[in-house]
């Protein structure tokens, strides 16, 4: 940058973004009498895939009540009440741009076409954390097994995404190792740093180029929401933290990696169940992989990057090893949804009031055909959701499906069928669904009525 060098205030983006990292969380009690007043939980959960799925074993081929599991779908059968698979979704400012597909899925936001710099808008995420997170210590929990965060804030700035598990759990549940009033004198140094940033860059902003003027406002976004970790933390400090039993606190701190990743997905998902069943967050993002690198999955042979098995060129064998990871996804998807049943609150499953999306912002990753991308909701019956049924945008215009026909259906998965089939019609009947005031998301053309009762 000509005239900025953000460096010498030793403080890195990241590190500001990520903000207070040692607050600890637990349910809403009597005693927070200095914090926003208690309201009932409407939570709401993202998980993304990357590199699309095996269309040609994945997709369903009737609509309604009655349609069939697919082989990769199959673990599902025993939520079939649950939930619902959508068919024929796509972000029309998205088409034909495969890259950066992960980082807009929750914001439909344009994107360049040679994948270049651009700035995102906020992600449905964020505008939930708004209005749910008042009440919870975290207003949103960001995380990753793989790959990068999935949040974005108002002013278009990816929030980091924390990708280890023990660091989670300490966040969650850890033991402070200081006194109150050391942690209390440590946010105040925060404050007054911030500050300190705050008064440095707006003396250089008065000679900076434009270039440099949008990195800083980059920076002082960041620096912003620092400010507001800050004072949450501070609101919290006095309110014990949840406890654990022993065998509990144990269970979620093994160190696994991906070499055993179905233990270590379920770890993640566990955490996940944790944070909501304590009322930590009402609002969590979590990647489960990078459109560019990720890893294979040994415990089922697989030794292939996703990336790599969906630039399948049609090979039978690529394709049957695509379709063996699309079903082991599945699979620890449907351990999710069997813990937050597992779990109950107020003589119901904390599946009830969490609503779940599962999906990719791709379909066909050899061509990285993005429409007719892969979706799931579930959960939410506490908050108006009927499931039971294939939803399909595509098959009113169509007549059927010919998966036997490669070449037909892929052009299914790289121009939508339905130009009004949106995702933003999706995220902002899930906005609404946790009290969010928006007759509108990015480009959306309605509400699902079909998701509600």
């Amino acid at each position: 940058m000509s005239n900025l060098n953000l460096n010498k205030w030793r403080i890195s983006r990241r590190q500001l973004l990520r903000g207070i990292g040692a607050t600890m969380a637990l349910p809403l009690l009597d005693c927070m009498a200095a914090l926003p007043a208690a309201s009932k939980p409407k939570r709401s959960v993202f998980l993304y895939i990357p590199n699309g799925v095996n269309t040609l074993t994945w997709q369903i081929q009737k609509t309604g009540a009655d349609y069939e599991f697919t082989a990769p779908l199959k673990s599902l059968e025993k939520h079939r009440a649950d939930l619902t698979p959508i068919s024929g979704l796509h972000h029309p400012m998205v088409i034909g741009k495969h890259h950066n597909c992960e980082r807009v899925w929750l914001t439909g936001a344009n994107v360049p076409g040679d994948g270049g710099a651009f700035r995102n808008t906020v992600s449905a995420d964020q505008l939930m954390a708004d209005v749910q997170g008042g009440s919870t210590r975290f207003s949103s929990l960001e995380l990753a097994i793989e790959g990068v965060s999935l949040a974005w804030s108002k002013d278009g700035i990816q929030i980091p995404a924390e990708r280890n598990t023990q660091q989670i759990f300490n966040l969650l549940f850890g033991v402070e190792k200081d006194s109150k009033e050391t942690i209390r004198r440590r946010l105040s140094r925060r404050g007054s740093i911030l500050d300190l940033v705050a008064d440095d860059a707006k003396r250089v902003t008065r000679n900076a180029s434009s270039e440099d003027r949008s990195k800083l406002d980059e920076y002082f976004t960041a620096v912003r929401q620092v400010e507001e970790r800050t004072r949450r933390a501070d609101e919290w400090l006095n309110i014990p933290k949840p406890t654990l039993a022993p065998t509990e606190a144990e269970r979620l701190q093994r160190k696994l990696s991906m070499a055993e990743a179905g233990e270590y997905y379920r770890l993640f998902y566990d955490l996940m169940v944790m944070a909501l069943r304590t009322d930590s967050t009402r609002v969590i993002t979590c990647g489960i992989g990078s459109e560019g690198n990720t890893s294979g999955i040994p415990e089922i042979g697989i030794s292939q990057t996703r990336h790599g098995l969906s630039h399948h060129n049609g090979d039978p064998e690529q394709l049957r090893r695509l379709t063996q990871t699309d079903t082991f996804l599945i699979e620890q998807f449907s351990y999710f949804l069997d813990q937050l049943k597992a779990q109950q609150e107020e003589g119901r499953p904390l599946l009830d009031t969490t609503q779940v999306l599962w999906g990719s912002g791709m379909a066909y990753g050899h061509s990285h055909g993005n429409a007719n991308l892969p979706t799931i909701v579930a959960g939410g019956k506490a908050l108006g959701y009927k499931h039971g049924q294939h939803v399909d945008f595509n098959l009113p215009k169509i007549g059927k499906y010919d998966v036997a026909d490669a070449t037909g259906h892929y052009k299914i998965c790289s121009r939508p069928v339905d130009d009004n089939a949106r995702v933003s019609n999706l995220l902002v009947t899930m906005l609404q669904r946790v009290d969010v005031k928006a007759e509108k998301f990015q480009d959306s053309v309605r509400p699902l009525s079909e998701l509600i009762a």
